[in-house]
């Protein structure tokens, strides 16, 4: 269903066919979500998604911080990192190519990640998502919104000096197979060649949000909880009706 919601704006100004189709679909949406709301009750997979990037190089903090936002705010946690492991744990054909790939400590194709991310998305009954890890490059970033249809709302980025991350990793002991110095190297030379493209891209956007990541766990979630906090205060009603407004502009202009 939250793929339908996100695909929404693109169906409308397909063909006057399909336009017609997506009015009809869009007023029955709009019909039922009053009605379930009058009653105080919408149903997460009807909401629109509110989706959040997390990025930071390797040992940054990410991991830990999503773990604070998912206790706090109830979001959903998808790690690209975590959904590769198990992939390559599953011994697939895909797992195998993707175990090379993170030893030579390159990027997974887009394609793979953001259908693995897309699997979980469509399992979750939650409509808050946390995306951690991803997207790494300007492809992956193209690639995501293209098959899943929809831009994040929030992007974090977690920024933390080289020496800090390379101690952290190496002192983390949690038997990952990239966590040992030569490769933690590439994975940073590779983080600043193509991540910064990205974080410099969501940045031009207004969505960036950088966290400094040094500190305790508590001083840095101090800088993410505002952030999120901000976005909760806004209430269901306000949002909903945002949502028509900018629907019923669509259509009477189409």
């Amino acid at each position: 269903m939250w793929r339908r919601v996100a695909s929404l704006s693109s169906s409308i100004s397909s063909s006057f066919l399909a336009q017609t189709a997506s009015r009809l679909n869009t007023w029955e949406s709009l019909t039922t979500g009053i009605a379930q709301q009058a009653k105080g009750v919408i149903a997460p997979k009807e909401k629109t998604p509110f989706i959040t990037f997390v990025l930071g190089g390797p040992g940054s903090g990410k991991g830990t911080q999503c773990i604070k936002i998912v206790e706090t705010f109830g979001f959903a946690h998808l790690s690209a990192g975590d959904l590769l492991r198990r992939e390559i744990a599953s011994k697939s054909a895909d797992g195998a190519m993707i175990l090379n790939t993170i030893k030579e400590g390159k990027i997974v194709p887009s394609q793979v990640t953001v259908k693995l991310i897309q699997k979980e998305m469509e399992l979750s009954d939650n409509h808050k998502f946390l995306i951690d890890g991803f997207p790494r490059t300007e492809e992956n970033r193209v690639s995501f919104e293209q098959i899943i249809g929809v831009e994040p709302n929030v992007v974090l980025f977690f920024d933390c000096p080289e020496e800090e991350m390379v101690k952290r990793v190496l002192n983390r002991n949690e038997g990952r197979v990239d966590d040992n110095l030569e490769t933690i190297k590439k994975r940073l030379t590779v983080f600043q060649a193509l991540s910064l493209p990205v974080i410099n891209y969501y940045s031009e956007k207004g969505k960036l949000y950088t966290i400094k990541a040094i500190g305790t766990e508590d001083e840095i979630f101090e800088q993410v909880r505002p952030i999120f906090a901000a976005f909760e205060a806004i209430p269901l009603n306000t949002r909903w009706n945002w949502n028509i407004s900018a629907l019923v502009v669509v259509i009477d202009m189409s």
